[in-house]
């Protein structure tokens, strides 16, 4: 069967070491072509690919079905919709754009061309991430009060990297938040109000290096919060129920090993180690809790599945919006140091 032709736009850490090596280990996607503005880097691991110097001239060439922009994140908006408005299938890095209007206007565009259009949310499929959605479905610990989730860093030192400097939608709410508010829309749905700061805590940071976001549910109070200064081991995730506690700590094994180097193949691709299991804390007893087995390629398994008109797609856009709302909320909050009602 024929497969699906995917071009990379953008071929920088994430497109070298996420991106590429998931396409290229899927057996129903062919990574045809990349944008590189200077380089060609992709020739070296993929020595079939031809590389352009701008999306325009990729699109004109039509050696593609799927466009996957991994470019920053104010590109976003202007790529897609250029690639969906020359009829090409689309994939975005997450946050899909910088403002949820704009998200609107891409979604709908991919519904009046008849194209599919998802965003890269793939801590989807971090395994501590499934082991929690498993925790709260099959309801052990009862009703939740309290879900927390962290992903910290010590990184003190600021680097020459668009994330850090004063763009549009650079900083790390942009970034790690993006993640952390898809899984918590993905649990819990769209929240009734969000409490924001959002800060620069290293000395001349020109873009956001912390946050702390409530979102609330009712009764139940989901706190996500990020940190580059944080250097003593701290929860990934702190879920306090009725029946119980479950803590977490450590991150999932896959984006270590990519950047490592390492393929993403193998029926043991996203096992977690024993020791890095999480506890669940239950009125009588104390028990580690096995961490479900990650995998990223999931993705894109269901992006090819979609095109082929097999099964939905799981990354919607409806819900990137909502991620975009609760964003633009949490930096209204902190902005005016209240609350802020989502419709």
């Amino acid at each position: 069967m024929k497969k699906i032709r995917v071009a990379l736009v953008g071929y920088g850490s994430v497109g070298e070491k996420i991106h590429a090596p998931l396409i290229h280990e899927n057996s129903e996607l062919e990574l045809t072509a990349v944008v590189e503005r200077h380089h060609a880097k992709s020739q070296e691991k993929y020595p079939h690919v031809k590389v352009f110097r701008s999306l325009e001239s990729l699109l004109e060439a039509g050696v593609a079905d799927l466009v996957v922009i991994v470019t920053p994140n104010e590109l976003h908006f202007p790529q897609a919709k250029l690639a969906l408005e020359s009829g090409l299938h689309v994939v975005v890095d997450k946050p899909v754009t910088v403002f949820s209007g704009q998200a609107k206007q891409l979604d709908a565009l991919a519904t009046e061309k008849g194209r599919l259009l998802s965003v890269f949310q793939n801590r989807r499929w971090d395994g501590d991430f499934l082991t929690v959605k498993e925790i709260l479905q099959q309801g052990t610990l009862g009703r939740i009060v309290h879900f927390e989730s962290h992903f910290d860093r010590f990184r003190p030192h600021l680097v020459n990297n668009w994330r850090e400097k004063d763009l549009p939608g650079s900083g790390i709410t942009y970034d790690l938040g993006t993640h952390l508010i898809d899984q918590a829309v993905v649990l819990f749905g769209k929240p009734d109000w969000v409490y924001a700061d959002i800060l620069k805590q290293r000395t001349e940071a020109a873009a956001d290096d912390f946050f702390d976001i409530t979102l609330m549910y009712g009764d139940l109070k989901v706190r996500l919060t990020a940190s580059v200064m944080v250097n003593a081991p701290l929860p990934r995730f702190l879920l306090l129920g009725e029946k119980g506690s479950y803590s977490k700590y450590g991150l999932d094994v896959q984006e270590k090993a990519m950047k490592a180097g390492i393929p993403p193949r193998g029926d043991d691709w996203g096992v977690e180690p024993e020791e890095s299991w999480g506890k669940l804390y239950l009125e009588n007893e104390t028990q580690p809790q096995p961490t479900l087995r990650g995998d990223y390629r999931l993705f894109y398994q269901n992006i090819a599945d979609a095109i082929l008109g097999r099964t939905a797609l799981q990354v919607k856009m409806e819900e990137a919006i909502v991620v975009l709302e609760i964003i633009e909320a949490a930096f209204k909050s902190h902005q005016e140091g209240r609350r802020v009602v989502l419709g």
